[in-house]
């Protein structure tokens, strides 16, 4: 169950659900969010900015994943999946919208230096309890919408989409921020959740009706 009858060609790769397609768009746009400024930069302005040795910097980071983690274990209570409402297109968009307006805030307070070490440490904590929450729907919503024939060619575009995110994010890292510093990743990253929102503006409403 869920294994194509045939190997598609490359053509085949994008999916026939334009719900699916929408939400890899989306996906590719959040997790490319995260990296510009996570990946690369985030470290860096850590160690050369604050003055954090490596065990500091690295002691924060995977705490900042371990939390992360947990928040993704607890968004359907979150969300409300849990007791029993299906999450949709428009929770999608709702959670996008208010990543974007966090990382916005974050970006004026690094760019005006506004106590930039209380900005960027509590703000990176809220910017990842709200991403694992969209992260999260995200999952919930591929599932809901991929197809029973060929659900793995489905999941694994939208996978593909994520990767190509992660991968555009993690190049700008490193070039915006030697080119313009932290705050210009962060703009980037939220530029990036703003087309997030936009495109999760078309996400269906309504768990679409596969079509075999």
């Amino acid at each position: 169950m869920g294994k194509a009858k045939s190997k598609p060609k490359f053509s085949q790769i994008f999916s026939k659900s334009e719900s699916i397609n929408i939400l890899s768009a989306a996906r590719m746009f959040l997790f490319g969010a995260r990296d510009v400024w996570f990946v690369v930069a985030l470290p860096i302005y850590l160690g050369s900015v604050f003055g954090w040795d490596h065990l500091w910097v690295g002691g924060f980071l995977a705490l900042w994943v371990i939390a992360y983690g947990f928040v993704q274990g607890i968004a359907p209570r979150i969300t409300g999946k849990s007791d029993g409402k299906v999450p949709n297109g428009g929770a999608a968009l709702f959670w996008a919208i208010l990543l974007a307006v966090v990382t916005g805030l974050i970006a004026l307070g690094v760019q005006y230096e506004w106590n930039p070490q209380f900005v960027i440490v509590f703000g990176l904590l809220l910017f990842g309890a709200i991403f694992a929450v969209n992260s999260s729907l995200h999952s919930y919503l591929i599932v809901s919408y991929a197809k029973g024939d060929g659900v793995s060619l489905d999941v694994g575009f939208y996978y593909m989409a994520n990767a190509m995110g992660r991968l555009i994010g993690t190049v700008l890292s490193g070039w915006v921020f030697q080119v313009a510093g932290l705050a210009a990743c962060l703009w980037v990253s939220f530029a990036f959740l703003v087309l997030t929102a936009l495109i999760s503006i078309k996400l269906p409403k309504v768990r679409p009706v596969a079509v075999n």
